[in-house]
């Protein structure tokens, strides 16, 4: 028997029992349904998909959770006759009645964008840079239209609708524009409008929001919930962020290592998760109860007050004639972790490249331990002040093996046999040692930011800036990472300026916080006293659009709480939580 397609398990659980995924009772309603999935490639003896079931209802939201590399996406790109040619796939899907594991490539692709949109997370790799967005929706229609279109006149009318209908203003303007002319956010709601394009009864969603920032995240939800009450759409959410899809999904399904751990519905899974793997998920998220200011003996990082570090005073920067900073003052203590917050274009990347000597201010000062900062800055200075930057892919050389990035790291500091030094960098931030033998693209993305980070400290940095450090991570290697950053204060008594746009990260994780918006320094102070009492629109407005709000009050006295136990931060595997004594 092929190992991909095994004997059924002997004692299936049902789906909806909380504790684990079978085909056994499935409502009648029921629109798309997976029965036994099994996905694999090549020889190998363990497939990456193993017995996995569930479905969604009709007009029902079903969030798919779990961690990169747990099988969410493969499984449904297996399901949807989406997965590589490779791919070994087995079980039975039904769609409306048939299996599509038995439909001909032709029969799959009229099905698809006829009756199942898909969604997926990075609309600048889905859509053609130099095709026109008219051109694309125009396309998306007219493949799946089995008669001739009425006319031009009414293909643009219908592209207009579309994309009024997902949100974008004065579209009528904008179908002769190329996807690079539109945000993140607007390139997103392209992709809604084409998924919609002809009216499917499933929508599946693969990380629709993960790129975005907290409140654009927070407009592509809400309008997602919109489209669906007004459609009577099923969706497919998936994602690796419990906090995200506590606030849209109906049910939620837990996927661990290729197979489902868990699922049920979402107050029931939110707030009794049985599995350990679900807890470990809910505590890296923030969702365990007191996991924000005001609710936890962790609540905030604030640390007794000490000299300023950094002095920043009437800082400036204008590109041509758009002024992108107006007056930046703040300060940054010894040992003190800072918060800078804000969307897109805000200015905050501008600012920490100011800082770091990377760019020069129009106008005002710097200091750095009373001394000040000139920019192009001396050796003693550039090596005070280090950077973490968002893709540590793409800020690490391809060619060169982590060892020798680092010896060349080292010999600038004049360490002249840097073999012991590199290992005890590794070792700083929860690395084998033996790594420093392999390639970047030999490591995962959470193990590859660890080396940027054994980078910065490897010359005895005082600052470090780092710019979306956990932005591109899954949520459970985003806390392993900033556990590690927190090790490192504390053990070091480094001072970080934590450039971010997800103030949820922020509460869990710095002492104070800046907010910008449009350049400008609209809010700062200790990170309990923005959150209890934001003086600003905009703080309020980003406050409100932090994901897995309805979860964060606190319990009822007799309700238990979860019991995720903190796993030591050497473990790949672990979602600590945020505190440190």
């Amino acid at each position: 028997m092929s190992p991909y397609n095994p004997e059924p398990e002997t004692t299936p659980m049902d789906e909806d029992s909380h504790t684990g995924a079978s085909e056994a009772s499935f409502p009648h309603d029921t629109l798309f349904e997976i029965r036994q999935l099994h996905v694999g490639f090549g020889n190998a003896s363990q497939p990456v998909v193993s017995g996995v079931s569930l479905h969604v209802r009709r007009g029902e939201t079903l969030a798919l959770v779990g961690e990169s590399g747990s099988g969410k996406s493969i499984s449904l790109l297996a399901a949807t006759g989406l997965a590589s040619r490779q791919a070994q796939v087995s079980g039975a899907v039904l769609f409306e009645g048939q299996d599509l594991l038995r439909l001909s490539d032709r029969e799959l692709r009229r099905l698809r964008g006829a009756r199942i949109g898909y969604v997926f997370q990075d609309p600048q790799s889905n859509l053609h840079p130099y095709q026109t967005v008219y051109e694309q929706l125009a396309e998306a229609i007219l493949v799946h239209t089995p008669r001739p279109y009425p006319g031009r006149r009414a293909l643009r009318q219908r592209v207009t609708e579309l994309l009024t209908e997902v949100g974008i203003r004065d579209a009528a303007h904008r179908l002769d524009d190329l996807p690079r002319q539109f945000s993140g956010g607007m390139r997103q709601r392209v992709m809604i409008a084409m998924a919609l394009a002809l009216e499917p009864a499933l929508l599946i969603a693969d990380e629709p929001t993960t790129a975005l920032d907290v409140t654009v995240q927070a407009q592509i939800l809400a309008l997602l919930k919109d489209l669906q009450r007004r459609h009577g759409l099923a969706v497919i959410f998936v994602s690796h962020d419990l906090a995200v899809v506590s606030d849209i999904a109906d049910r939620i399904a837990v996927m661990q290592e290729g197979k489902i751990v868990e699922s049920g519905s979402t107050e029931q899974l939110l707030a009794r998760p049985r599995h350990p793997y679900s807890r470990r998920l809910l505590h890296a998220a923030g969702l365990a109860h007191g996991a924000l200011p005001g609710t936890s003996a962790c609540d905030t990082l604030s640390r007794p007050a000490a000299a300023p570090l950094l002095h920043v005073q009437g800082l400036t920067r204008s590109f041509g004639e758009r002024p992108v900073l107006s007056d930046i003052n703040l300060e940054i203590a010894e040992g003190e972790i800072f918060g800078l917050v804000g969307e897109s274009g805000s200015g905050k990347t501008t600012l920490g490249r100011l800082i770091a000597g990377l760019d020069r201010p129009d106008h005002g000062t710097m200091t750095l331990q009373g001394a000040a900062l000139q920019v192009p800055y001396p050796p003693a200075t550039r090596h005070a002040i280090q950077v973490v930057f968002q893709d540590p892919y793409a800020s690490l050389n391809p060619h060169r093996r982590i060892g020798a990035m680092l010896a060349e790291i080292l010999r600038r500091r004049g360490v002249a046999q840097p073999a012991r030094e590199i290992e005890r960098l590794l070792q700083a931030v929860r690395l084998d040692p033996a790594l420093a033998q392999r390639l970047p693209v030999q490591l995962s993305g959470g193990q590859r930011q660890r080396v940027a980070i054994a980078r910065a400290l490897a010359l005895q940095p005082r600052l470090i800036i780092a710019d979306e450090p956990v932005s591109a991570l899954d949520i459970t290697t985003q806390a392993e990472i900033l556990q590690l950053l927190l090790q490192l204060r504390r053990e070091t008594g480094l001072s970080l300026l934590f450039i971010t746009h997800d103030l949820g990260v922020v509460a869990r994780f710095c002492d104070r916080v800046g907010v910008l918006q449009h350049g400008v320094l609209v809010e700062h102070g200790a990170v309990a006293s923005i959150f209890a009492q934001p003086a600003h629109a905009y703080t309020r407005q980003l406050l409100a659009a932090i994901p897995g709000q309805r979860l964060r009050t606190p319990p009822p006295a007799n309700a238990p709480l979860p019991t995720a136990a903190l796993i030591p931060i050497v473990s790949p595997s672990a979602a600590p939580a945020l505190c440190y004594a």
